[in-house]
């Protein structure tokens, strides 16, 4: 048999936001890889491949803003969802991950899609729909349930029995 491919070491950077996600496409039965390690989504029967944001993204929020106007955007989002997070931690007694690159990127997806979609929608779940998803809002973090059971998907905010709970509050 031949032997296994390698695997892509992961860093925050391969996680960065937005990811390629599927679409209602399927993926082709041997995805290959893109440059940025993002699944190349099969079109059609055929070999040839399509790679783009999805389009409620493209149609996001920040669709007529100028690059610049984005990135103030999303840092202004990133400062906020930061403070957001920081202050659910002190109201809930619950924690960030002990891997600190966790909370990070869960933020940093939150902010993206506060930019592009007007709400932080969680960052860790597929959605066929975002925009939709979004405006039902029971996805918006803190989810509902995180809100009701203090279970949160994204590893964001963790209670003190979770494996993972550090001992970071902000």
């Amino acid at each position: 048999h031949s032997p296994r491919p390698a695997i892509p070491s992961l860093s925050p950077a391969a996680f960065a936001i937005p990811r390629c996600r599927p679409t209602t496409k399927a993926l082709s039965p041997t995805p290959s890889l893109s440059s940025s390690h993002c699944p190349v989504l099969d079109s059609s029967a055929t070999t040839r491949g399509v790679h783009r944001r999805p389009s409620s993204m493209s149609a996001g929020k920040d669709a007529d803003m100028t690059e610049e106007e984005r990135s103030i955007a999303l840092e202004k989002a990133t400062r906020a969802m930061t403070a957001f997070s920081n202050r659910y931690l002190a109201n809930t007694k619950t924690k960030y991950c002990s891997d600190l690159s966790v909370p990070a990127v869960v933020i940093k997806g939150l902010a993206e899609h506060k930019v592009t979609l007007g709400t932080p929608l969680c960052p860790c779940r597929y959605y066929e729909d975002k925009e939709s998803e979004a405006k039902d809002g029971f996805w918006n973090c803190p989810c509902v349930p995180m809100r009701e059971r203090n279970e949160c998907h994204c590893m964001l905010f963790l209670t003190e029995d979770n494996a993972f709970v550090g001992d970071k509050t902000e």
